[in-house]
């Protein structure tokens, strides 16, 4: 029986598995019994598995019967602080939510598992499988980098459910995939007066305004239109009454780019936009900037080539399905650059709308369609097969 056939076979387990995980979720950096439940379906299976005194998330070893190299598959295993309302007879209860989709990627890399488990004596290497605490948080990959269990692997693979991709459609182009993701603040000081008399003071609430203004001429204007990038604000506070002059106003926002170059100036040309607005107006301000996430690129032509005809050759030609790359940001780019880990990342899709699931991810009414989550699990098997059959030595 091959990965199709066994990916088939194991549907009511992945969906099973699914809907424990979307019942049960847990936010970033607390996913105690997530792992629990993890690894004891691993060790179910006979899989080694490695887990941390002092982090969540594990790491299952299978070593094939015959030796080579060495490729990670990643699933993320963190939930969101969103109250579920998808009316699901598993819906949450917690007050958190799987609104990302992180329950399917748990579920359908343990059904990948299953099925490289029952072809474990053909593998011609070793894979692991990574299930990864805090991707939300944009940092939680970097402990398994620093703690070395990267160290002997050859490649890094992980996809993506996406609410905007037709279900049983995989997205699995070469290239730019996913955006850098940075954050800031800004904190503007000013002096109060008595909102009949502005003169008598400096007003940081109508700084903060300009300042937010003269950001939004900064991609327009200073990048080259070519380029993609973003820079938003979300947050704004600051202020004492309604006739207070505000001395003190604290922003944050968030920049987004796929051009390393363009990355590269942002948090300078911001840094002037502030304090030579400040300047101007007579009121003082600084700039917080905080470098979180590198971009997802798609750039190793092996990977790319191994990756779209495992697809193909599991399900013909009509199942990749062309998807622009999006601004949201992934920590899969921390197991790649941190060490220069050759890396494939991907999208899976979810979206059906005879079953209602048309909401975005993020969402509290996001749903999957989850008849097509096996074919998640064999294409991360069949990767997992052909990469190390094909980077053998002969």
């Amino acid at each position: 029986m091959r990965i199709k056939e066994l990916a088939e076979k194991y549907d009511d387990y992945i969906i099973e598995q699914r809907r424990w995980f979307h019942a049960n979720p847990e936010l970033s950096l607390q996913e105690e019994n997530t792992t629990k439940h993890i690894v004891e379906e691993l060790e179910n299976m006979g899989i080694e598995v490695i887990s941390f005194p002092d982090y969540y998330g594990c790491v299952g070893i299978i070593k094939g019967g015959k030796p080579g190299k060495t490729v990670m598959l990643r699933a993320d295993i963190d939930g969101l602080p969103v109250e579920e309302h998808t009316g699901l007879p598993y819906a949450s209860t917690n007050g958190n939510m799987h609104a990302c989709g992180h329950d399917t990627h748990m579920a359908t890399q343990l059904g990948a598992a299953k099925i490289l488990v029952d072809l474990k004596d053909e593998l011609e290497g070793t894979v692991k499988l990574l299930f990864q605490s805090g991707e939300e948080v944009g940092h939680g990959s970097k402990y398994y980098v620093e703690k070395g269990y990267l160290d002997d692997v050859d490649a890094v693979y992980g996809t993506h459910i996406w609410s905007g991709l037709e279900a049983g459609k995989f997205s699995l182009e070469p290239g730019e995939r996913m955006a850098s993701c940075d954050t800031f603040k800004i904190i503007v000081e000013g002096i109060s007066s008595h909102g009949s008399a502005p003169h008598l003071g400096n007003d940081a609430l109508f700084a903060a305004a300009s300042i937010v203004m003269n950001i939004q001429s900064f991609v327009s204007r200073r990048l080259d239109p070519l380029e993609s990038a973003v820079v938003s604000i979300g947050t704004i506070n600051g202020g004492q009454r309604f006739n207070i002059i505000a001395n003190h106003i604290e922003m944050e926002g968030t920049t987004r780019a796929f051009n390393k170059n363009v990355r590269d100036v942002i948090e300078d040309e911001l840094r002037k936009i502030v304090e030579n607005t400040a300047i101007a107006l007579g009121v003082t301000a600084k700039l917080e900037y905080n470098y979180l996430t590198d971009p997802v690129a798609n750039n190793d032509e092996t990977l790319n080539s191994i990756v779209q005809n495992a697809a193909v050759k599991l399900y013909g030609e009509d199942v990749l399905q062309p998807m622009t790359k999006v601004m949201g940001a992934e920590d899969f780019s921390h197991l790649m650059s941190m060490k220069n880990i050759p890396g494939f990342f991907g999208f899976t899709g979810c979206y059906n709308e005879e079953i209602g699931a048309i909401h975005n991810n993020h969402s509290d009414m996001f749903l999957v369609d989850e008849s097509a989550l096996h074919m998640t699990s064999a294409l991360a098997a069949q990767f997992a097969y052909d990469y190390l059959k094909e980077t053998a030595e002969k």
